[in-house]
């Protein structure tokens, strides 16, 4: 059985608003579940924070705009 995602829908928050969402939603994601986090940019400080801290994601811009990423523990 799979887990259902998490997801915050930052596209309207104003920083560190989504970074600190995401900080926090980090520390509930179980292993096999997904954070899907919607933006309208490229979260180049969130991203290290990924690398550094052993998650994967995967950052895809849609054609309306939103940038969706889906991390997971790596």
């Amino acid at each position: 059985m799979s887990l259902e995602p998490l997801f915050i829908d930052g596209r309207y928050l104003q920083p560190p608003e989504p970074l600190e969402l995401t900080l926090e939603a980090l520390d509930r994601l179980q292993s096999g579940q997904e954070l899907v986090l919607l933006l309208h940019c490229e979260p180049h400080p969130l991203y290290a924070v990924l690398k550094r801290n052993g998650y994967r994601y995967v950052a895809e811009f849609k054609a309306n705009g939103d940038n969706e990423i889906r991390i997971s523990k790596a």
